[in-house]
């Protein structure tokens, strides 16, 4: 949703209260501090709740403040002109439907006119009804725990932490909620659809041990993944530099102009039509195994970014794309498109159509990329990691609610009859029903119906085995598409 403002918990709201000062003019209260290091608790957890159906985690749709103190550009301009210049997913029929029911807020009162001008220091919130894509019902499980670390092997599909369209559907909460595992600190990311070891630190001063090793290369990472075609039985070392083609859709290639990388591949199996490859990394770009092996000619069986028809014939074989990046991005979202199967990729209509209207509305990559940044890191979304290849790709903000026309009347008429906006939360127990209490009127997801991914789509042939430092080494089992004699 490209909403006004982080949710980031971690920010001191502003006084409640505001005064006037002489000539009639706002007050505006002074900024308070970020309160750095705050966690994920409770309050946060219970904001709704999870279900299982057809093999999937699904999160009940619920409601979500997105927070911001206003931006440089913003000041000077009025509230409407920043919504129809830099949050266009939505109509203004929208925010002015939102204004009149309470849900915008700025320096904690009801904002009742949009033409307002915004000032230096204006705090603004926005409360708008979340849902989730869901994920793989595959459980997390638990390798290793004890007073420093927590250890765990990630399912494919579940991103590491909060980011895009994700929050209750991410590793960090899934372990606050089911596992009561809190105040994690991230030592290395893992690609959402990435499955494996994933290791947390319990304090911050093994985070900071782990860290350290971490720049002085002192670790090592291991991965197996299935390939296309018959691997070569002997080593392969790719050292081509790769190059970031789109942040919002996460697509990287190789490029002369790129970033140095290497990796070093080694055949394990071949069942007559695939390979399975064990991969070691010796640094960390992003997607680096998946573009390596798309170079190579052998990209990974499933992979849904590059292993693509939109690559051409030779699915980019040997660097050779021969279409523009433009073009290539445009060809790889028209066959996900027609497969119903953009979130995949981690994006959605909305987000396509947000994405055209917002070309040219200067740069306003800051604030939405801070839109839904939390507060075990602002940037929960980090362009690159850089000891970890197959970090989370950057998930663009997401708008979640396209452009419609809306009766503002009725739909307010219908929100009057349901004041409470913290709690959304069906009380039919663990089932895939939707009770009406769950309908939002300002909300367009709610009438929507969307393709379900099946559990098999959600899965994809590479997995992090083993992740080794100067004190510890752990390990995950071979997944079982990894085995000699497995067939699809």
């Amino acid at each position: 949703m490209a909403e006004p403002g982080p949710g980031g918990e971690g920010e001191a709201s502003p006084a409640p209260k505001k005064r006037r000062v002489a000539g009639g003019e706002r007050y505006v209260p002074p900024p308070r501090k970020l309160s750095t290091g705050v966690s994920f608790g409770p309050a946060h957890f219970a904001e709704t709740s999870y279900y299982f159906e057809g093999g999937l985690r699904k999160v009940r749709p619920y409601y979500f403040d997105f927070r911001t103190y206003c931006k440089g550009r913003w000041v000077g301009r009025s509230l409407l002109h920043v919504f129809s210049t830099e949050f266009r997913a939505q109509p203004l029929a929208y925010y002015r439907a939102a204004a009149r029911a309470g849900r915008l807020r700025l320096n904690e009162e009801p904002v009742r006119d949009l033409d307002i001008v915004l000032k230096n220091n204006d705090f603004l919130r926005n409360t708008v009804h979340r849902h989730e894509p869901p994920v793989t019902a595959q459980p997390i499980q638990i390798l290793v725990e004890d007073d420093e670390v927590v250890v765990v092997d990630k399912p494919s599909s579940l991103p590491v932490h909060p980011c895009g369209r994700f929050r209750h559907n991410t590793v960090i909460f899934i372990l606050g909620k089911e596992h009561d595992l809190k105040e994690l600190h991230t030592i290395h990311r893992l690609d959402r659809m990435t499955s494996g070891v994933l290791m947390f630190a319990k304090t911050a001063e093994v985070s900071k041990r782990i860290d350290e090793q971490v720049r002085e290369r002192q670790l090592e990472k291991e991965y197996v993944c299935r390939v296309v075609g018959e691997f070569p039985e002997h080593e392969v070392v790719c050292e081509e530099p790769i190059l970031v083609v789109s942040y919002k859709v996460g697509v990287c290639r190789v490029d002369p102009k790129g970033k140095s990388c290497k990796t070093i591949f080694q055949r394990l199996s071949y069942n007559g039509k695939t390979s399975v490859v064990k991969c070691l990394p010796r640094t960390g770009r992003t997607h680096q195994i998946r573009v390596h092996l798309q170079y190579l000619g052998h990209p990974i069986v499933n992979d849904p970014i590059y292993n693509m028809e939109a690559w051409g014939p030779a699915r980019g074989k040997g660097g050779k794309i021969d279409k523009t990046d433009e073009e290539l991005l445009k060809a790889l979202v028209e066959e996900h498109r027609s497969k119903q199967s953009l979130d995949l990729l981690g994006i959605s209509e909305e987000d396509l159509n947000s994405s055209a209207e917002n070309k040219d509305s200067g740069n306003s990559s800051d604030c939405t990329k801070s839109a839904q940044a939390d507060p075990i890191n602002e940037s929960s979304c980090p362009a690159e990691d850089p000891e970890d290849p197959e970090r989370d790709a950057k998930d663009p903000e997401r708008n979640d609610v396209a452009a419609c026309s809306l009766n503002s009347d009725s739909n307010l008429e219908t929100l009057e009859k349901n004041k409470e906006l913290s709690s959304c939360e069906n009380q039919e127990g663990q089932t895939g029903e939707k009770s009406s209490e769950e309908k939002d009127p300002l909300c367009v997801e709610c009438k929507i119906t969307r393709r379900d991914p099946s559990p098999k789509e959600l899965v994809m042939f590479l997995h992090a085995l083993r992740y080794k430092g100067a004190e510890f080494e752990y390990c995950s089992k071979m997944p079982e598409w990894a085995m000699e004699d497995w067939e699809e």
